[in-house]
């Protein structure tokens, strides 16, 4: 069983090169939960396939939940916690148990696009306008569909984390269910607002990166 340096170490290898263990407190802290969720995991013999098909199961449920379930918000804010949760731990499983592949990273990354699909839904479900959630959809995809291309253009480290990373997203879908819980539709259309502007932001950043890396590597 890895230990947490070795776990961090292989973490960094599948994510462009950023160290957890150089990052903020809240970063560590979060991956020190993950690896200890993984290293349970792993002893029981879960899969990382098994536990990204747990998360996207669970992601499934939220707007099913803020659609039939009134008042329904909160328990779909949990949802997606458990749902960040899982998506977490699928990783760390890989990397524990050296079960890592690359046919798991692609179930991975379609598993959080399919995710984040169903946490627009809900926010639209709980009040947010359509137009700015597929704004916030597609300028996010794109940042990740960014991201793979330069990865395909030979850049194996593009060594930047935006501010429109997966976390944020999280935190951005949580903070709105919760919102419009309290305070209707206007709480949703908040969080789709302030997901466009950080996803615009960094996009930004990535692209300036990318643009960068690849330019010093004619």
């Amino acid at each position: 069983m890895k230990t947490w340096d070795e776990y961090a170490a292989g973490w960094r290898d599948l994510h462009g090169g950023y160290d957890p263990r150089a990052g903020s407190a809240f970063v560590r802290g979060w991956l020190r939960l993950a690896y200890l969720g993984g290293r349970s995991a792993a002893r029981l013999g879960a899969s990382p396939s098994a536990v990204t098909a747990v998360g996207l199961g669970l992601s499934s449920c939220v707007p099913v939940v803020v659609w039939l379930v009134p008042g329904g918000a909160l328990v779909a804010a949990v949802l997606v916690m458990l749902s960040a949760v899982a998506d977490t731990v699928d990783g760390a499983v890989a990397v524990i148990a050296g079960r890592a592949s690359r046919l798991g990273y692609v179930y991975d990354s379609l598993a959080d696009r399919l995710s984040e699909a169903a946490w627009l839904v809900a926010l639209w479900l709980a009040g947010g306008p359509v137009w700015l959630l597929l704004v916030a959809g597609g300028v996010s995809w794109l940042h990740e569909y960014l991201r793979a291309r330069a990865a395909m253009a030979g850049l194996d480290r593009v060594g930047v984390v935006t501010v429109a990373e997966r976390p944020t997203r999280i935190i951005v879908v949580v903070a709105g269910l919760l919102a419009s819980g309290a305070v209707g539709g206007v709480g949703a259309t908040a969080a789709a607002g302030l997901w466009v502007v950080l996803a615009l932001v960094g996009f930004g950043q990535l692209f300036v990166a990318v643009r960068r890396a690849l330019s010093s590597s004619i």
